[in-house]
């Protein structure tokens, strides 16, 4: 018994020792902090700085990719979260940071097709193979907790299948634990972005990233809400289990590729759909899409956004609570004392904090920038600025920042709408994000 459960480790898309796992997971800081030594004692040899944290640059990215890929689980959960804010980076880093994170959006070792065959007969019955009239083995995609497969449904249509992988849930668990307890290490992966609240938001939404049902349900909402609206495809749902989710099939050119080399007016098209979409769907759909990276977004032959994987999605029966919009506006406006008022009435400003209106809003006033005039042109500079200025623990903004409060209803929002702005700035896009914002977000109209 003991041999074939070792077997079956070997084989997993998920490597399932949990001490092995730490030890792959607490190599990242200590090799950061190795090479960090061995760069000094090459300046002390005569190589430039800027030679030697080129080189550092790029081993740790090299390191990061390879680590939390490799184990997928929370670890590379982890890793797609991060590659959204890779806009955010310092131009000297920037390049290897790139290329390792976007591999991490859509690349991993794929499991065998013996145990995706084994998934498929205890989630859809030992005659699952009848259910389908074709089913190719070789993983067309692969992600943190499942890998997809082309096949064509019994009636004939193409589908995308789902399957997640043994051991997901006990490596998500392990792995946001031990992340959790590096996460001050890890901040210098995106400077300006917190990443302690970060793992702790991606723990809460553990299980209902595990369940596919669930996801399934959260798609067929989506599909209802966008059925017939210019401009956006989600595929349907053909059928699901707890660890397989059947859709229809779509092809496009995903975001990645758009980003690394797709002209203007497709950087812009993605862009203004991506914000759109956004934007639109917590009145549309009382949902919002929560994992924003470039992997669960194409763009179709005929320009439409394809929107996959739901698995993460905030449910706002409310849509967008109104003040959100109330302080942007008043923040764009340079409205201080009545911006304070809002934000200390709302529970953004904690009752102790002794802040000067003048000065939270010369903190909040840049983020609105984009709706500044009628079209911004999103760009990693304008990201680095702002990441720069919240980052710099010397400066005001820094202090404005820490002394600030996000209420637990916000937290989710917030993280959303970084995330889709760091992937505008990714696209280099320009786009008119005044008009979609007063369109769908309440309260911000004039």
């Amino acid at each position: 018994m003991t041999d074939s459960r070792n077997a079956e480790d070997r084989e997993a898309a998920i490597p399932r020792n949990g001490a092995a796992r730490t030890a792959k997971l607490a190599s990242i800081p200590l090799g950061i902090a190795g090479r960090a030594v061995g760069g000094w004692g090459r300046r002390l040899t005569g190589q430039s700085a800027e030679e030697v944290n080129a080189t550092l640059s790029a081993k740790a990215a090299e390191q990061l990719f390879e680590v939390l890929g490799t184990l997928k689980g929370g670890a590379m959960k982890f890793g797609q979260a991060l590659s959204v804010f890779e806009a955010a980076v310092p131009d000297e880093m920037a390049k290897p940071y790139r290329e390792a994170l976007t591999k991490l959006q859509a690349a991993a070792p794929p499991m065998p097709a013996r145990q995706t065959h084994r998934v498929l007969a205890e989630q859809l019955g030992r005659t699952w193979q009848q259910r389908f009239a074709a089913f190719d083995d070789e993983p067309a995609a692969s992600a943190s907790i499942g890998q997809v497969h082309r096949a064509n449904w019994h009636d004939g249509r193409e589908v995308a299948v789902k399957v997640q992988y043994p051991g997901a849930d006990d490596a998500l668990r392990s792995d946001l634990r031990q992340l959790q307890r590096f996460s001050r290490l890890f901040q210098a992966f995106v400077p300006g972005t917190e990443v302690k609240p970060l793992l702790a938001e991606l723990a809460e939404r553990m299980n209902e990233e595990l369940d596919y049902q669930a996801e399934a349900q959260n798609q067929r909402a989506f599909v209802k809400a966008f059925e017939g609206v210019p401009g956006f495809l989600i595929p349907r749902v053909v059928a699901s289990a707890p660890k397989v989710v059947v859709t229809e099939w779509a092809t496009g050119t995903p975001l990645s590729k758009i980003i690394a080399g797709g002209d203007k007016e497709t950087r812009d098209r993605a862009g203004r759909l991506l914000t759109e979409f956004h934007y639109s769907s917590p009145e549309r759909a009382r949902l919002l899409h929560s994992d924003p990276h470039p992997g669960n977004f194409m763009l179709t032959a005929d320009g439409r956004l394809c929107v996959i994987d739901f698995g993460g999605v905030s449910r706002l029966p409310e849509g967008i609570p109104q003040h959100l919009g109330e302080m942007t506006r008043l923040a764009l406006d340079g409205e201080s004392a009545k911006l304070m008022q809002l934000l200390r009435e709302s529970g953004f400003i904690r009752g102790d904090a002794d802040l000067r209106a003048d000065d939270v809003l010369a903190y909040l006033a840049p983020f609105t920038e984009p709706l500044a005039g009628d079209t911004f042109h999103f760009t990693r500079r304008w990201m680095q600025r702002q990441a720069g200025r919240v980052g710099d623990t010397r400066g005001r903004d820094f202090r404005i920042g820490r002394s600030l409060n996000l209420p637990p209803e916000y937290l989710m929002i917030h993280r959303v709408t970084a995330g889709s702005t760091g992937i505008l700035c990714q696209l280099d896009a320009e786009i008119p994000a005044r008009a979609i914002v007063e369109r769908w977000q309440p309260g911000f109209a004039a």
